[in-house]
């Protein structure tokens, strides 16, 4: 019985895994509904700065989880890092809960308050994310990695419950308007939700840890690394990584050098821009150096790892465009939309909900879809179902470029066009996001899974920050020109530079957060939502054609692994 069992059955420690996701999640995709709008109108800051620190928040989210790995493999264990981070996680939503608090009476003491939250949350993140994830793989015995991708999707969907429920619960209590006038004080209470579900989620796996989450032979996993037995490494595998004095210094100095070279290579002072987002850059490619100069891997291991690299390449394009969910497409849902939901006017926030909507109902169809292939032995590689998900997007993208194309300054998109883009964002998601995870599972050398696992989370750190850099590029949007239109300014005309501004009319709309210029993207000047959109769908359409040209050379690279 217990053999059969183990055939079909997934071990309950997954569960356990994925109820503590799921409130992680609901925490922070609750808090993120948010950050952007409470910057912006509590705090008074220009969309695009907002987007910019909503890039750089999210890209050091998924920097710190490389350090809270190391940390894990080399001291602390996984399931200490996990209760860690989850407690440091809870603490930066209650700071943000008493920056939205303050910011009436001391706008400076709030935002110096805002910035120490989302440095606590980055910190927490870093230690829970790796160690949560590299803990999954280690629940099933070898014979059995086979049903990795169908594990990570599951537990794909408790991230996703969790987002869902995050996307429902904090702008309905966060997101407040009376009469069409935002209440900008009841943001407070968005955050406080998000810091009460991360104590629900540590206390649970706090409990639940000792018993559910074990080896396959009923150890505890992610203990302490000095407990680690030789039986837990596969055979003939080197149980420790072996970094010369001289690999750590060339790292060293390629990060000092890789940082000023994206430092200098970026115009303004915005700190995220010209030190924040070189420092992600930077980290991922020294990283990845440092793993391949390990004296101890074999030929079969450094390819796959190469692997593991190029597909992270790739997945940098894909976040970059997904990532605009919490800024731009935010801006424009709040700014430009047509909110109207079967008679209900939706809160601008709450329209990311469909995305973690979308995926609760469709995680076990595509699951169902991999298995299904899989036993008709046309399941295609993971290098190709992550092409197919960067084309998908490129259409999600061009679809609503063509829907935005005549709305000129005072027509409003129909939410449905936006419900169908994450329609579409999540199909392409399940196409890319657990399986890369799984992917970094299958092809990664047990000692360096949570690292690599950090390298794999510094691309999505990398795309959030490009989604930051591109997110800021938003042209004007509607209200802009009716705002600029009661101030007695002509929008359209100045920024066809047909009109030039008084020193007294510059400062009016800086007063106003409108911006006098067209934003500049590789040289090229965004006039419009359309061509703000068609840099999306150029970048990713070429990203997945790319892909799927590499696709057999991958094939080789991963020696047997699909």
């Amino acid at each position: 019985m217990t053999e059969t069992q183990t055939k079909t059955s997934h071990p309950k420690g997954l569960w356990v895994l994925f109820g503590t996701e799921m409130w992680e999640r609901f925490n922070f995709y609750g808090m993120r509904t948010l950050l952007t709008l409470f910057l912006v109108n509590s705090l008074l800051m220009k969309e695009e700065d907002a987007s910019l620190i909503y890039g750089g928040f999210l890209g050091l989210c998924y920097l710190t989880p490389m350090l809270g790995g190391f940390i894990a493999d080399r001291f602390f264990g996984n399931r200490n890092c996990i209760m860690l981070g989850g407690l440091m996680m809870a603490i930066g939503q209650l700071l943000l809960f008493t920056s939205a608090s303050v910011f009436g009476e001391n706008i400076g003491l709030a935002t110096t308050i805002m910035y120490a939250g989302l440095g606590v949350i980055i910190f927490g993140n870093g230690f829970f994310k790796p160690n949560i994830s590299s803990m999954v793989g280690s629940l099933y015995p070898k014979q059995e990695k086979s049903k990795l991708d169908t594990a990570f999707t599951i537990f794909y969907m408790g991230i996703n419950i969790g987002a869902f429920l995050g996307q429902f619960i904090c702008p309905l209590v966060g997101d407040v308007k009376t009469d069409g006038i935002r209440d900008i004080h009841a943001f407070k209470w968005g955050f406080l939700a998000a810091g009460i579900a991360m104590i629900i989620g540590t206390v649970l796996f706090y409990f639940l840890k000792d018993k559910y989450v074990i080896s396959p032979e009923g150890k505890p996993l992610g203990g302490l690394p000095s407990k680690n037995e030789s039986s837990d490494y596969e055979e003939g595998e080197a149980q420790s990584a072996v970094f010369s004095r001289k690999s750590l210094i060339v790292s060293l100095i390629a990060f000092v050098g890789l940082f000023l070279l994206f430092h200098y290579s970026v115009d303004g002072t915005n700190v995220v821009k010209t030190i924040i987002y070189p420092i992600i850059y930077a980290c991922g490619i020294t990283l990845a150096g440092l793993i391949l100069s390990d004296s101890s891997l074999t030929k079969v291991e450094k390819d796959r790892i190469w692997v593991i690299y190029i597909i992270s390449f790739f997945i940098i394009f894909f976040w970059a465009a997904f990532e605009q969910a919490g800024s731009s497409l935010t801006f424009i849902a709040d700014n430009q939309t047509d909110r109207n939901f079967f008679g209900w006017q939706m809160p601008a926030s709450m329209v990311q909900i469909f995305n973690g909507m979308f995926v609760v109902a469709l995680a076990v169809p595509f699951s169902m879809l991999w298995d299904k292939l899989r036993a008709a032995d046309k399941e295609p590689i993971s290098p190709v179902k992550l092409a197919l998900g960067l084309l998908v997007i490129a259409v999600s993208f061009f679809m609503i470029a063509y829907q935005v194309k005549d709305l000129g300054n005072s027509g409003l998109l129909a939410v449905k066009w936006l419900i169908l883009l994450y329609l579409l964002n999540t199909c392409a998601e399940l196409c890319l996001s657990p399986i890369g995870l799984s992917l970094v599972g299958k092809l990664s050398p047990k000692r360096f899974s949570s690292l690599l696992y950090g390298v794999f989370f510094l691309s999505n750190a990398s795309g959030y920050a490009l989604a930051g850099t591109l997110g800021a590029i938003l042209p004007a949007t509607g209200d802009k020109f009716a705002k600029a239109k009661e101030l007695g300014i002509d929008l359209q005309a100045v920024l066809d530079k047909k009109i030039t501004l008084t020193a007294d009319q510059a400062q009016l709309l800086d007063h106003n957060q409108i911006m006098d210029h067209n934003p500049i993207f590789a040289g090229f000047e965004i006039h419009n939502l359309f061509e703000f959109f068609m840099v999306f769908v150029s970048l990713t359409g070429l990203a997945a054609i790319l892909l799927f040209v590499l696709t057999p050379f991958l094939k080789k690279m991963m020696h047997g692994v699909r």
